[in-house]
């Protein structure tokens, strides 16, 4: 899953607000071997105020209006690559989720919400689309720093049990979900290492699980390392490792590399 951010306060500072940028940096993932593009328009920060309603859906919808160009005179990197990528819409207030699935063909909801309710979990029914589904406490944009768990991982199965079922009653087909367990979301670090260390408690759960695993906090503390961008042979060590442990997708933002790394795994396997 690459991600494509369609604003200028990203974390690591690959966003652009101009949708001539953002359809670039699409295509650029799709022909590296991207299967699924995340496409956002509000970092996700927690030193940031949400952006109005009206503005994120207005950047969605400029890039989701010209998402034909992602794939045109484009193709394939290989007989395994999802094609055309999946579009994947990264949000979280059910107003924009409306108004994205409006636009275009949407085919994944990224709710980084972690569902309180299930409005988002309704509009992707009514939309065929699929929703992933991501742990957090309380709303985004406010930050966690204090959150503590006695076990984070039991916490994580209770989480996920309750909002599968939850999005089910809602007319969401059972296998239209995919579960995230929110690196550095309402977690801290020992959290963090544990959730690496134990994916294949999420993957028992039977649907396919996102590792994120892109340039995050924890590879920093890690490492040592507070600039993101300097970050990515972490990155990759994460996805070797979410691979063994039955993660189904990884969410990255140097989409060549964790391509290669991902064939090259393949074959050692």
């Amino acid at each position: 899953m690459g991600i494509v951010n369609v604003n200028d306060d990203s974390f690591c500072g690959d966003g652009s607000l101009v949708t001539a940028e953002a359809i670039a940096a699409a295509r650029a993932q799709a022909a590296a071997g991207a299967d699924v593009i995340d496409v956002g328009a509000e970092s996700a920060r927690t030193n940031r105020d949400a952006i109005p309603i009206e503005e994120e859906i207005r950047r969605f919808r400029g890039v989701l209006e010209s998402w034909h160009e992602v794939v045109a005179d484009n193709a394939p990197r290989d007989a395994e690559q999802v094609w055309p990528p999946v579009l994947s819409a990264n949000t979280w207030r059910p107003e924009v989720v409306r108004g994205v699935l409006e636009v275009a063909v949407v085919e994944l909801v990224n709710d980084m919400g972690a569902l309180p309710d299930d409005r988002n979990a309704r509009l992707c029914a009514d939309a065929g689309a699929a929703l992933l589904i991501m742990h957090s406490v309380g709303e985004p944009k406010t930050p966690r720093f204090g959150q503590r768990w006695a076990d984070v991982m039991a916490e994580l199965e209770r989480f996920f049990i309750k909002k599968r079922r939850m999005a089910e009653e809602a007319g969401l087909p059972a296998d239209a979900t995919v579960l995230d367990p929110g690196i550095d979301f309402a977690k801290q670090r020992d959290d963090n290492l544990a959730i690496y260390r134990n994916l294949g408690r999420i993957a028992a759960l039977g649907r396919p699980v996102l590792a994120p695993v892109s340039r995050k906090t924890v590879i920093g503390e890690v490492l040592g390392l507070p600039d993101p961008r300097e970050r990515d042979a972490g990155t990759i060590a994460c996805v070797a490792a979410g691979m063994a442990r039955g993660a189904s997708i990884f969410r990255v933002h140097d989409v060549e590399a964790a391509w290669q790394s991902v064939k090259a795994l393949e074959a050692l396997r």
